[in-house]
């Protein structure tokens, strides 16, 4: 009996990805632990694996396409087994559109007299008899092929023409011929090689303002053209925007800000570095944050509903740049692990995220985030809390700062810290406090001298 191999779900918010490419082809003989494909998800691009044996019937799903996780992705079997019939794969849900604060007037559509003399209503949709009343289907008729073809060739988007073809309106050579008449395209000029570059970037030529004598389009108008083209956002760019919009909408974020004194850290960091012992200070500022979270069990929390959900670990993710994006591997039991383990994770996760091989385990289970700039050059800045967590730490840089000490002006190494706070589970309070003896651990030489 056939097999229908499933997109597994890799993590607990993916709900859709996007199969990157095929590893296998139909034919091929599959055995376990063969990677089948590869899916791009809003973390990384990540091998899915067979837990089945068997021949490569029939691939469901194409590379490219974001379906949702669960589907059937392709079918193992015997050689000339029947395929079971599979539905095709359903697109994934859109957000339903917000509801309007009240009806807005439109005014009505101007009437256009076609080539045959009758009389149509500027862009007015064509229903079908069957439309249900509520919910109007809008039929966009296909431009015919001498039209497509001619505005290929004249670089004219097809969008911003009125059709009058047959009863729906379809848009004709004439419509088009009739737009470069009347938009004003026959007096635009432009050099050759601008018009081949428009041509390859698939740009419309009469929405591109000429700096040239007369106005006449140029080379460098059309690349200043082509570098303002709109870029489709890739997967985990799509899935960082929709869960950071998320955050900012539904979770009430409050902001406390407090200075560090590093001074001393950061000479303790450099005598171990000398003695071959190199621990960043990114790793002090994981384990401190750990070693807090277990006094403040609220900031290591998440809501549920209406439930507040203390977590019994502590496991802290960092947030790695890479080039798509941002992605957090997680330090898992942060607060039981030395320094120089955490060191080694955090390399390790860090590597892997650059090279997208991350694995979905290692960016599951995280109760807080730090996100650390100091590397950038930063005096300070508030970052979004990760939904499903209670807080977010934002590190900035450690910058020589003079500060009064015993009533004398000395140059101290000061990092500014900010702590960005669920207000439904933490309060302003709390969340002074929390950052407090965060910045109390790490100016504290004796309890890093015991931990080394």
């Amino acid at each position: 009996m056939a097999t229908l191999v499933p997109i597994p779900k890799l993590g607990q918010s993916e709900e859709t990805v996007i199969i990157d490419s095929w590893r296998a082809k139909e034919g091929d003989v599959i055995k376990k632990g063969d990677v089948l494909f590869e899916v791009e998800t809003d973390k990384a691009v990540l091998e899915v694996e067979s837990q089945f044996e068997g021949t490569l019937l029939k691939i469901v799903v194409p590379a490219g396409k974001e379906v949702p996780v669960m589907i059937t992705a392709c079918v193992l079997g015997k050689p000339g087994e029947e395929i079971p019939e599979i539905a095709e794969a359903p697109a994934p849900k859109a957000a339903a559109p917000a509801k309007p604060a009240a009806p807005v007037a439109k005014a009505a559509p101007t009437p256009i007299k076609t080539s045959t003399g009758q009389v149509q209503k500027a862009n007015a949709p064509f229903e079908p008899a069957s439309a249900s009343a509520s919910v109007p289907v809008v039929h966009i008729p296909n431009p015919s092929p001498r039209a497509r073809k001619l505005a290929q060739d004249y670089l004219i988007d097809l969008k911003k023409i009125q059709g009058t073809g047959g009863t729906v309106g379809r848009v004709n050579e004439g419509d088009v011929k009739n737009y470069l008449e009347t938009s004003g395209y026959n007096d635009k000029k432009i050099t050759p090689s601008a018009f081949n570059l428009a041509k390859k970037e698939n740009l419309e030529l009469i929405a591109i303002d000429g700096s040239g004598e007369n106005g006449r389009v140029t080379l460098a108008d059309v690349k200043d053209a082509a570098d303002e083209k709109p870029q489709e956002m890739n997967a985990m760019r799509r899935i960082i925007a929709e869960r950071l919009t998320e955050s900012k909408q539904t979770i009430p974020h409050f902001y406390v800000t407090v200075s560090i004194d590093m001074t001393d850290l950061m000479a303790k960091r450099k005598q171990l570095k000398e003695d071959d012992i190199n621990l960043s200070v990114n790793v002090f500022i994981v384990k401190a944050a750990a070693m807090t979270l277990k006094e403040f069990p609220y900031v290591n929390a998440a809501v549920q509903g209406n439930a507040i959900v203390r977590k019994s670990k502590v496991n802290v993710g960092v947030a790695v740049s890479v080039e798509n994006g941002l992605v957090v591997p997680v330090v898992k039991n942060t607060d039981r692990k030395a320094l120089d383990e955490i060191q080694a994770e955090i390399a390790e996760l860090a590597e892997k995220a650059r090279t997208n091989k991350l694995g979905a385990d290692e960016m599951k289970g995280g109760t807080f985030t730090i996100s650390n700039m100091g590397m950038l050059n930063v005096e300070s800045f508030g970052a979004i809390i990760n939904p499903g967590e209670a807080a977010i730490l934002a590190v900035a840089s450690a910058i020589p700062t003079p500060v009064v000490i015993d009533g004398e002006i000395v140059i101290r190494n000061i990092m500014k810290v900010s702590l960005s706070a669920d207000h439904r589970v933490v309060d302003g309070a709390m969340g002074a406090e929390f950052i407090n003896a965060f910045k109390n651990k790490l100016e504290d030489s004796e309890l890093w001298d015991n931990m080394i």
